[in-house]
Parts: C-alpha cells; structure tokens; sequence
C-alpha cells in the first residue's frame, strides 16, 4: 500500500499491547504513520496530512468503546474518520455501542487483510480526493465504488433528507434494509422508511428525530426494521443536521445493521444463562479463585465467585471477596502452592487431600481460568469427609476381623492341645489298669487320675457351650436370693483343688453378717471360681491370693488379687475379649482364653461390670466385679424353705432306679454307680423294654436318654406319664442338650429333672437324696 503526498495513519494502540500483524499491513514502503498511546490522545493535533484515525483495541475489548469516545472528543482530532479493531466473540465488547461512540467502521481482529487495506486503502484515497477537490470524475466514480463496497462489508447504509420538501435519498443498502423499491430511494417521502420499522419501536425513533430537527443536536437510536427478506434487522441509526446544504434543513446519517451482533449477543447471553444455572444448581461446590502472589510465590487466595453448593461443601458463608485467610486463618500452605502451580502453568490437577484447620476432606478439580498471566482458578470440589470415616471405619473393622480370625485360628490350636491334655493321662490310665493285673491300688490311682482329667474335659466343652450361648444371646439367668457368703464358699470349693495344687496361700474376707444378693447363683459361682482359677494359673507357686467381698451402695463389689505375673499396660483393655492370652503367648497355663470373656458377659447379664488392674509385669493384677444386690421391683428375700423344712435326713432306703440308654456301656456304667452307692438299678436300652421293666418293677426314679431311635426319651416321658401307674416317679432327662428351649422341652414333656452329659456321681447322689428327703414319711 502506498501512501502518497504526505497522507498519513494515526494508529492509537493500547499500552504494551503491539499487534505485529497491523504493524506489518500499515508499515510498507512509503506509508507514514504515526503510533501513540491512549494517554497522548487528548493532547494530540492532526496535520492537514493525516488522513485516517486506526485504533487496535483487539487486545482488551473492553476499553474500546471508551477510547473511541476519548479519540472522537479529543479537539485536535475532530472530524478525522476512525476504524476500529475490536476482538471478535468478546462478551465485554458490544459494536453498536462502538458504532454509538463514534466509530465509522469496526473490525474484528484478527482482521481479514484484505478487507482492512480496502479500507484504509478507501479513507486514504478519500483523503486524497478530497485534498484535490476531486478533480477527475474518474476518481470520484472509483472512490463512490470503494466507498460501496466498504460500507456493504460493514453493512452500513446512507441517507440524506431534504425535510422542507420530504425527500429522503439513499443508497442501495438502506433500500434493501427497508425493502424499498429504487425509485423511492431515489427522493420518497420519509414515511415509507417509518413504515417499515417494528411498531413497537416507531415512537422512541420518531421522539428521537425530532429532537434532533428541534435542537440541531445529533440524535443515535436503535430500532427493528423489516428488510427485504421479510425479517427484522436491529439496526443503530445516527444522524444530525447537514450544514451548507442551500435552503431549508437537511438531516443526513447512517444505518448500520448490527443484526448478527445482536444475535451473536443473545447467543452469549444464553450461553451465560445456561452456564450460570448449571453453576448454581450442581451440588458440587464451585469457586473462582484469585492467586495472590508475593514475588513467584503463592501466599493466599480470594473468593471471586462461588455456587450455592460451596456453603455446603466448607460452611463458609458470604466468601466472595475475602481471602480464605481471613476466613480460615490456619488454612495449610500446600493448598496455596497447588492452585498457584495451575495458575503460572495452566496445568489442571485431580487430588484429594484434607483441610485441616476445616476439618474436611475434599476430593479437588482446578483448573486456570484464562491464557497465560491469568491469576484466576476454577475449583470444582466434593466434601469427602463421610466417605473417608468410613473408608477408615471399614479399614479399622478388616483389621479388627483379621484379629478376630487370627485369635479364632490361635483358640482352635489351644482347644485342640487343650483336649488332648485329659485325654492322654485318661487313655494311659486304662493302658496301666490293663496291664496292672488287677492291683487294686494302682486301679484307684488310675481313677483318681481319670476322674480328675474327665472333670477337666467337662469344664472345657461347659466353658465353650457358654460361649456358644452367649454368642446367641442364648443364656439364660435363674435368679434366686441367695447369700455372697454362700457364693464365695461355693466358688473356693470349686477351685481349691487348683489353688491348693499349686500350694497358693488363699486369704478371704467378706463381711460376718450374710450380704443378700438377688442373682444366679450357679453363674455368680462360675463367674467367682473363673476369677479364682485365672489368679492361681498365672500366679507362680506358693503365691498369694486374695478374694474380698464387700457392699458398696447398692452395689455388691468382689475382687481377686494376686502377686502373679501381672498385665503389661498396653493389654489391660484387651484382658476380657473372646480367646485373648494376654501376655501367655507359650501357652504355659492352659486354658481356651475364654475365661475372662465369660465373665465379663455373665456380670453385664446381672447388670454389673467388671474391671481389671495391674502395676505392669510381675507385679500381680486385680480383677473385680461389681453386681446389684437387688435389681429394682425385686422383692427382699423369704426364709430358706428348706431350711425350715428341718435338718432330717432320709432313712437310707435303697431306691428302685429304671436306667434307659440305647448306648449300652453307658447305660451299664450309670447303673454300676447306682449299685454301688445302694440302689436298686435295672437297664433298658429302647423305648418298648422300658415300659415293660417300668410296669414290672414299678421304678420310683428313671433316668431316661432323649436321642434313643425309634422312640425317643419325650416319646417314652409321655407314654410313661400317661400310665398312671407312675404318677409318683421321678422323670429324670439325660441329654447332651442344656440350652432354656431344650430344658422347655423335656418339662413339657413330662420331666421333673434335666441332666446334661456327662452327670458325675455326686450330681445323681444328692439328687437321690433330695428326692428321698421330700417323700420321707417322717
């Protein structure tokens, strides 16, 4: 392009902002053109030289329409025609209001280059023309179709009205804009141009008009207008009253159709629209941030714009515009140098992480908002805190599981080795009775021995149903009134054979006056004699044991101190758990682990508690229990009824005893017993020979085996209590079976009595006893 006879471009660029691409289109070989900043505007006098005024504003859109009304009021440029370079697509930047400050044309930048030297190429021939006075209609005629061409590129229309004679001339684009016809553009009247606006927007435009014919000001409106394609174009006009224009007033302006700008506006506009209902209807909290920075180094951030959902998400309130410091003033340093890192590289990241000082975990998406140097964050994030407990809960209950299965694995080895214990002093205790040759003193040993080992195999499978029962919420209590004094005589009976084994010096001390205790006595002993074997097992020989017992409120408080080998005091929390050896690992002691479990269950069934204590290893423990003496609506204990009943024994008389079992050694072994201690004793190994030995010897008791074939024990408890020849024996159930619902079942069959296998000698004598005592005729 060549600029010719001093003609020269003022280009206005914003500060720091340098367009190569202009710079390259307006600087070939023999343009002048003159480059200054938007604060030398106001300043700044045009030589009759300068032909076109060029602004690139296509750095920053929204200072545009500003510095287009600071270049049209500056004085020095007045009159000259202004371009403009705007960036296109940018919400900040509207070109009717370009057009409304003054420019004569508007670009989107990147402009096309053809288009943009056309352009500059029409105003500066213009300028020339007009510096010649347009000397050669020639060029007058090229200069009207560059004009053409340049204003149909801005869709720009031209009209002069002559108003004393109503003539209206325009050129081809405002016939088209107002599908009017050549002719009427050639000079109609101006009410063929009002007839074609919207009605709606008639009045403003004609209020507008004729302000500007009664004040000489220019006037700038924007309208509908149908066109020639039957739809209507928005449209900004601008005119003002034409000087030197010979006799009467004449009005002259132009119309610009901003129709796709308008479109591409309300296009943005939804697009806003859809955006901010998305933004404030997910539940997912969402912020803007601002980085600050001190130096290269990321010190805090503000709140720039937030959802609905942030509030939800961090229970920070009215955040926008204050930093998190200020709203969070231990907020944890790491979180400034992830966004400031998205911020300077533009990289999003994905992370979870926790936020201390709010008490939350999130799970995090950011990403930069803007090109490079833009300081603004988008956060999209989910408050994780619920899913992370219970992420630790389930970690906590695998590992509190793969406890529980490596103490159940460890329990299995310990009943495995537990139960062979008894067995093999039982199984060389019937080699050597074998081999004795009937030595009757070796014989008693041996049985001594077996007893012993049978009594503990019986302790063990009772300590496992328990355990078994209690798992089920199975158990059931018998509360009765009874006496502490009575209990812990009970409990030491139990156990002295292992406190004096090990030659333990026991001391005891409850109250002299009898400590009524509503409770089941057979569990109180069990939970007491637990407690008493526990401290003699761990407690190396010849040590010291101590059972107290003592009122404390309405409590009743028992404890078992020993000198043993103590509890470390990481493991006292874990004493009572199912199958714990806290401290036994060798296992030196025996015992399932059960024990203590037990009793912690059996005291919290009474509505008591138990406790344990230790001064570390070797320095001894302390457990106690603490039960109610009487539960409330309990009512205060009766005289002992058998005590009143009178201290008479029976007689001794022999009892006849029906003994009915289909396995045979044991139904041959419970008779031998009943023999031996003076009764009479007949066997029967089925249902059908029992009711016949029953009607032939008339039985005063019969122990009667449940799970027979054929007819079972309830079957036979029927049938024998149906004959009324039995109405006064004694119905005893023999079962391996001990739970509430099996003790139901025989009662309602019939029994008077339950035994759980295996019964010991002393169990049947004094059930023989009582049941003498209560039909002695005396």
């Amino acid at each position: 392009m060549r600029v010719g006879n001093g003609a020269s471009i003022l280009l206005i660029a914003q500060q720091n902002a340098v367009n190569t691409a202009i710079d390259h289109l307006i600087s070939e070989p023999g343009e002048i053109v003159l480059r200054i900043s938007p604060s030398d505007v106001s300043g700044h006098r045009a030589t009759p030289a300068l032909a076109l005024i060029l602004i690139d504003a296509s750095a920053d859109g929204a200072s545009a329409v500003a510095l287009t009304r600071q270049v049209r009021a500056a004085p020095g440029l007045a009159g000259l025609p202004v371009m403009l370079l705007a960036p296109e697509n940018d919400p900040s930047f509207s070109v009717a209001e370009a057009y409304a400050a003054g420019a004569i044309d508007v670009l989107p930048s990147p402009a096309l280059s053809v288009a943009l030297k056309a352009k500059i190429r029409f105003f500066i021939d213009a300028h020339h023309t007009a510096a010649k006075q347009r000397h050669s209609e020639t060029d007058l005629r090229d200069t009207r179709a560059r004009l053409d061409i340049t204003l149909a590129a801005a869709e720009l229309a031209t009209w002069t009205w002559d108003v004393s004679a109503n003539r209206v001339t325009a050129d081809a684009a405002m016939a088209r804009l107002f599908n009017l016809s050549p002719e009427v553009a050639a000079g109609g009247p101006v009410q063929h141009y009002l007839n074609a606006l919207h009605p709606d927007d008639l009045a403003h435009t004609t209020a507008h008009i004729n302000a500007a014919l009664a004040s000489g000001e220019p006037y700038d409106v924007e309208y509908r207008v149908r066109g020639a394609d039957g739809q209507y174009h928005n449209v900004i006009a601008r005119g003002q009253i034409a000087p030197d224009m010979g006799a009467g007033q004449h009005l002259r302006g132009v119309v610009i159709d901003v129709t796709r700008q308008k479109r591409a506006e309300q296009r943005l506009g939804a697009s806003e629209e859809r955006y901010r209902t998305l933004f404030d209807s997910i539940d997912t909290g969402v912020c803007i941030i601002e980085v600050l920075f001190e130096g290269d180094t990321a010190l805090d951030y503000r709140f720039m714009e937030t959802n609905p959902a942030f509030v939800a998400h961090t229970g920070l309130a009215d955040a926008v515009g204050k930093t998190v410091l200020e709203m969070v003033p231990g907020h944890e340093r790491h979180w400034f140098s992830i966004y400031g890192q998205v911020a300077t590289s533009g990289t999003p990241v994905r992370f979870i992480d926790e936020a201390r000082a709010m008490q939350r975990w999130y799970d995090v998406y950011a990403t930069r908002v803007g090109g490079p140097g833009s300081r603004l964050v988008a956060v999209l994030f989910t408050d994780i805190s619920a899913r992370v407990a219970a992420d630790a809960e389930l970690r906590r209950l695998a590992a509190d599981l793969a406890e529980a299965d490596r103490r159940k694995t460890e329990f299995l080895a310990t009943l495995a080795h537990e139960l062979r214990n008894p067995l093999a002093p039982i199984r060389s205790g019937l080699q050597v009775m074998r081999r004795s040759g009937g030595d009757a003193a070796v014989a008693a040993r041996m049985q001594d021995i077996m007893d012993r080992q049978l009594g503990h195999m019986v302790a063990l499978v009772d300590d496992l149903l328990d355990v078994a029962r209690i798992t089920r919420g199975k158990i059931d209590l018998k509360p009765e009134w009874t006496s502490v004094q009575q209990l812990v005589a009970g409990a030491i009976e139990t156990s002295r054979p292992l406190i004096d084994g090990k030659a333990h010096q026991l001391q005891v001390l409850v109250p002299e006056q009898p400590l009524a205790l509503y409770a089941d006595p057979t569990r109180i002993r069990q939970i007491l004699s637990n407690l008493l074997n526990n401290a003699a097992k761990y407690t190396s020989q010849g040590g010291r044991i101590t059972l107290a017992a003592r009122q404390s409120g309405a409590d009743v408080l028992i404890s078992v101190t020993d000198n043993g080998i103590g509890i470390a005091p990481d493991d006292l929390a874990g004493v009572f758990d199912m199958f714990s050896q806290i401290g036994r690992a060798d296992h030196q002691c025996g015992g399932l682990g059960i024990g203590l479990s037990l009793v912690r269950s059996l005291a919290e069934q009474h509505g008591g508690s138990v406790a344990a204590a230790s001064g570390g290893l070797g320095l001894g423990s302390v457990f106690s229990v603490r039960l109610p003496l009487a539960p409330p609506g309990v009512a205060a204990p009766l005289p002992d009824r058998l005590a009143q009943s009178g201290a008479a024994m029976a007689n001794g008389a022999p009892l006849r005893i029906l003994v009915v079992d289909d396995n045979v050694d044991a139904a041959s072994t419970l008779a031998e017993l009943l023999t031996l201690i003076g009764h009479t004793a007949e066997v029967a190994n089925d249902g059908a020979g029992a009711l016949a030995m029953a009607a032939t010897h008339r039985p005063q008791v019969m122990f009667l085996d449940i799970g027979m074939p054929g007819m079972n024990g309830f079957e036979l408890a029927r049938a024998l209590r149906a004959d009324d020849r039995h109405d006064d024996a004694l119905l005893v159930a023999l079962t391996g079976w001990g739970s509430s619902a099996d003790r139901e079942r025989t009662r309602a069959a019939g029994f008077d009595l339950h035994l759980t296998k295996p019964v010991d000698l002393a169990s049947v004598a004094d059930l023989l006893s009582n049941h003498l005592r209560r039909h002695d005729p005396a």
